[in-house]
């Protein structure tokens, strides 16, 4: 089930709009013309991570980008065993009977798995550096001490520890994505590390990656962490309509570290994939 909710406060930005989904008041953007795109961002991010992305595709695709519910401005606590019925239910408030995905980290496999689920509604797939897919949580982030952290110091301590995390290091020393990353970083609520016991733990979904007949790209950071590199490559070999593309100086923010390759990359895809509408 999904509404309008009655914002109690103004959007941060003027393209900002809210809607309930399943119980958790969701921010979202619509922008641009063309074939639907939508981005799904990673653990402790939000949609604004995208705002590199956004200028170089909203003139050829339209682009909905959201807060994952407990990311950004959204409400709720992150549940990313719920991803794919939110996906599911603003698909049908947008009225999208088939859209592309670009996933990100955790969001990556929400998207996957939403393709999984409900392959004729997904058009093309863009995978950002996904986890391993053989084990529910991700095995390079500590969920359980970051949560022993923010009970004993505070969400800020944990904020501090999670920046200083590989996956969270920039290769760029350029200050407009710095600040960005960081802007993003301290909005992320934190609520599942907060209150532990709302999370859910889940056994690794049973994926029919060798039957996914979606045009998928996945892509890696040159510098991401070694597992994630090895997980892009496994999971490439598996879909059979896959192709791999490293973005070069780059770590697991690729969309930060490497705007125009990671823009190009993503623009020639969906420009092969996703032809628009010739009326």
């Amino acid at each position: 089930m999904i509404a309008h909710a009655p914002v109690s406060a103004p959007p941060t930005h003027a393209a900002d709009r809210f809607v309930v989904v399943n119980g958790a008041r969701l921010r979202l953007r619509d922008e641009g013309r063309g074939p639907a795109v939508l981005l799904l961002h990673g653990w402790t991010l939000d949609l604004e991570m995208w705002e590199p992305l956004v200028g170089v595709l909203r003139d050829r695709f339209r682009l909905i980008r959201f807060d994952r519910r407990g990311h950004g401005l959204s409400g709720g606590t992150p549940a990313p065993e719920r991803d794919g019925a939110d996906l599911g239910a603003l698909c049908e408030r947008l009225e999208l009977p088939r859209v592309a995905l670009l996933g990100m980290s955790q969001g990556a496999r929400a998207a996957l798995g939403f393709a999984c689920s409900a392959p004729g509604r997904v058009q093309a797939l863009i995978l950002d550096g996904p986890p391993p897919l053989d084990s529910a949580a991700d095995p390079e982030v500590a969920l359980e001490r970051y949560a022993a952290l923010v009970r004993a110091h505070g969400i800020e301590a944990f904020r501090r520890e999670w920046s200083r995390h590989p996956l969270m290091q920039l290769r760029t020393q350029d200050p407009e994505a710095q600040a960005l990353l960081a802007a993003l970083l301290a909005r992320y609520p934190g609520n599942d590390l907060a209150q532990p016991a709302l999370r859910v733990e889940l056994a690794p979904a049973r994926l029919a990656l060798e039957s996914l007949r979606v045009p998928t790209l996945v892509l890696s950071g040159e510098y991401d962490l070694a597992s994630r590199r090895a997980a892009a490559e496994a999971l490439t070999a598996r879909l059979p309509e896959a192709e791999l593309a490293v973005i070069p100086a780059a770590g697991h923010l690729p969309s930060l570290d490497n705007p125009n390759a990671y823009g190009r990359l993503c623009r020639e895809f969906l420009a092969r994939h996703c032809p628009r509408d010739p009326f």
